[in-house]
């Protein structure tokens, strides 16, 4: 028997008989985690209001083995709030969207329960933070956050120079087989034809150039975003349930 403590972002919850919750987070120091919370779901309890998509907590887990994660689920037994960013988030429809896509991509690149992820866990707290505190429009912020997880995943994209020969940019085609952008000499069928202002604000939302992305126009706002889609469902094999409730401007 063995407490361990760390701090996680509650990604999802689900009802487990009629008062308790298993409570999905991802953590600092172990990944992500499925925990039970016992009593959650009672109205006046204060436990369970800190354990809600969104927020940001420090957690104690209580494991019948010497391990975090085993063969059974682990029990919550203790919360603290370090975070509350569903506050900024749930009252305004284009945040709660971006940010229940945001939770999902999280969830679905740490598959394996009980190992760190430290870069997604820091990228999806930054993230949060900032769509709740409304610093940029919140399609843009979700737009950065798929970039650099996939980025830190291992599947960076390539906006400039040539994702398959290296030939330096701009280059003309983005393939999001081939990575990014591709030179005329290793285009290669399916490739399309962005416009140079869709392909300057991707790269400013990869690298973290605000003063361009915020002013970027609508359309290629938009012609942004579906390369960004078109890119995340390749590598992810399937897309995201919840991008397509996301508004877009």
């Amino acid at each position: 028997m063995s407490l361990f403590r760390d701090d996680g972002i509650v990604l999802r919850t689900q009802k487990l008989g009629e008062a308790d919750r298993i409570i999905t987070l991802l953590t600092r120091g172990h990944g992500r985690v499925r925990a039970v919370a016992r009593g959650v779901r009672r109205t006046k309890s204060k436990f369970g209001a800190r354990l809600e998509p969104f927020s940001h907590v420090d957690v104690q887990f209580f494991s019948k083995s010497s391990e975090l994660v085993g063969r059974g689920l682990p029990l919550c037994t203790q919360s603290e709030t370090i975070a509350p960013f569903g506050g900024g988030i749930v009252t305004d429809y284009a945040r709660y969207t971006a940010g229940t896509a945001m939770l999902e991509t999280a969830e679905r690149f740490t598959d394996h329960e009980g190992e760190p992820a430290v870069q997604q866990y820091l990228l999806l707290v930054g993230g949060l933070r900032t769509l709740a505190r409304g610093e940029h429009a919140p399609h843009l912020v979700l737009d950065a956050f798929l970039l650099r997880s996939l980025a830190v995943n291992g599947y960076a994209p390539s906006f400039t120079d040539c994702a398959k020969c290296g030939m330096p940019g701009p280059n003309r085609f983005f393939s999001v087989a081939s990575g990014g952008t591709i030179c005329a000499d290793c285009r290669v069928p399916g490739s399309v034809v962005p416009s140079p202002q869709a392909l300057e604000l991707l790269g400013a939302l990869l690298t973290g150039d605000w003063e361009t992305a915020d002013a970027s126009e609508s359309r290629h706002v938009r012609e942004a975003s579906g390369l960004v889609s078109a890119y995340l469902h390749w590598h992810l094999e399937r897309g995201l349930r919840s991008l397509r409730y996301v508004e877009k401007q």
